[in-house]
């Protein structure tokens, strides 16, 4: 059985009349005939009763009927999204992001893509940069989000964002209402870091800022996500130094001020595997592109 026989028989079935068939179709009515009888022997019943007066269906040939029109519905439906998955407007993505991302253009980011392709199913997974890396070598991410320099030759890559980072205090810290922080200023106090085994290429740097600065810094809570270091700061159990977008979260009990000496910066990298032949995936690459340089 082919789609062909389907619509050549669907066309009979409404003709009721192989002449006026043969016409719509655009052949004649010999290889009509025959491609009918071919359906049949596929089938193994008669669809069709046909004399020199009239052409009528069978029992057969009308329960035939929806059925035919179903399968051509369902190949043309599986057609068009085959089609639109090849040029990148159907399917899905698996995107990886750290969470500070949630604070520093990702939301638009997505919002933006999905007003372009509403067909695309994008899911989403908070992992730190290292765990990232890991899934994007196993194919179990299309892309990430990353805030790390440490990145492998076969990943290409993007520079998203570039903020500064700021000093996080309790609200009710002494030194909360300074318009800009000198580091100094931190030396003995409790500090509050996203854990080296999460974040190492940041764990080290703030420890070096603070080197630079004279003192080593007193780590006393090493935690998994910048907003737990956040939360611990608002309970007034430390002070921390975090990316600028987490002033965004707006989490009561915090005062964000900006250093007044350089330190290097917060920095995002979007992250993809070399040479895959995924439209979906350059379509969300050319989205991230669009919108670099705009966050942070």
């Amino acid at each position: 059985m082919e789609f062909r026989h389907l619509r050549y028989f669907l066309v009979v079935a409404e003709e009721l009349h192989f002449g006026r068939a043969a016409r719509r179709l655009s052949i004649s009515q010999p290889p009509l005939s025959l491609n009918i009888q071919q359906l049949e022997a596929s089938v193994g019943a008669r669809l069709l009763t046909r004399n020199s007066k009239q052409v009528a269906l069978t029992a057969a040939g009308r329960a035939f009927v929806p059925a035919a029109r179903a399968l051509l519905d369902q190949a043309a439906q599986a057609a068009a999204l085959a089609k639109d998955v090849g040029r990148g407007m159907a399917g899905s993505l698996t995107i990886g992001f750290a969470g500070t991302m949630l604070y520093s253009g990702l939301p638009d980011i997505l919002a933006r893509f999905q007003t372009g392709h509403p067909l695309l199913r994008v899911m989403l997974r908070e992992l730190s940069s290292s765990e990232q890396l890991i899934e994007l070598a196993h194919d179990r991410l299309d892309l990430g989000f990353v805030h790390t320099t440490r990145v492998p030759p076969e990943l290409s890559q993007v520079l998203v964002a570039s903020q500064a980072f700021v000093c996080c205090l309790p609200a009710t810290h002494p030194l909360a209402s300074k318009k800009t922080m000198s580091l100094a200023l931190l030396q003995g106090e409790p500090f509050a870091v996203v854990s080296r085994a999460v974040s190492p290429d940041y764990h080290d740097r703030i420890v070096q800022t603070c080197l630079d600065a004279g003192f080593y810094p007193e780590i006393r809570y090493e935690l998994q996500h910048w907003l737990s270091v956040v939360s611990l700061v608002a309970q007034g159990m430390g002070v921390a130094l975090v990316p600028r977008a987490l002033a965004q979260s707006a989490m009561p009990g915090t005062a964000f001020i900006p250093l007044n000496a350089a330190m290097t910066p917060y920095e995002t990298h979007c992250l993809w595997k070399t040479g895959r032949d995924n439209a979906a995936l350059a379509a969300f690459v050319d989205a991230v592109r669009a919108a670099a340089g705009k966050v942070g």
